[in-house]
């Protein structure tokens, strides 16, 4: 069995310790072990799943990897822990908030030969992977991708473009590269609203 633990326990990483807790039949997740969550916050259990502190599951030899689902503005440095201690990690979108940070970190899981994953598991549903067959071999012409969501704190989830970074993966798996040719940011901070509307083109342009 591979020892795991959760870090983080917003909605991502309850999702995360319920699957490990109840691994799909003949699944690869019935080899994952879950030894434990990580949390600021004090909760004790969760579903039968015990919280450890960051330095003991850092430190175990039981756990060889990280699930972290933690706020954005902090991938990067737990990453950079759990790599460091020989862990291998999978963490949710976005792994850092640049890319020169993310180059760093996987050149260091390269050295440490560990596996750095980052997950998006949008691109994995049946939705997206009709789309992606609609979409093969046709040239884009012409597109609008509209979507909303809540009001971000920017403290943690990082400047507004990384609120639609798996939308932006879904355009780059779609249609190869992107560049940007123009982006601007509207804010109305009476009616708690901001909207960010930016332009891409393909690279047949």
């Amino acid at each position: 069995m591979f020892g795991t633990v959760v870090v983080g326990v917003g909605i991502a990483g309850l999702a995360r310790i319920r699957d490990l807790m109840n691994p799909m039949p003949s699944s690869p997740s019935e080899h994952l072990k879950l030894l434990g969550f990580v949390s600021r916050r004090s909760f004790g259990n969760i579903n039968e799943a015990k919280q450890i502190s960051l330095e003991d599951a850092l430190r175990s030899k039981e756990i060889h990897a990280a699930f972290i689902s933690t706020e954005n503005r902090s991938h990067e440095e737990t990453i950079r822990m759990f790599l460091e201690a020989g862990k291998h990690v999978l963490v949710e979108y976005p792994m850092a908030l640049s890319a020169k940070a993310a180059h760093e970190l996987w050149e260091m899981a390269e050295q440490k030969d560990k596996v750095l994953h980052v997950e998006h598991i949008e691109l994995l549903t049946e939705e997206y992977k009709q789309l992606k067959k609609e979409v093969a071999g046709k040239d884009l012409v012409k597109g609008t991708l509209h979507f909303t969501g809540h009001v971000l704190d920017e403290n943690k989830a990082g400047f507004p473009a990384f609120s639609g970074i798996a939308r932006l993966t879904w355009l780059i798996d779609l249609f190869g590269d992107l560049t940007v040719t123009s982006a601007t940011r509207e804010k109305q901070k009476d009616k708690n609203y901001s909207r960010m509307t930016v332009h891409f083109q393909t690279t047949n342009k």
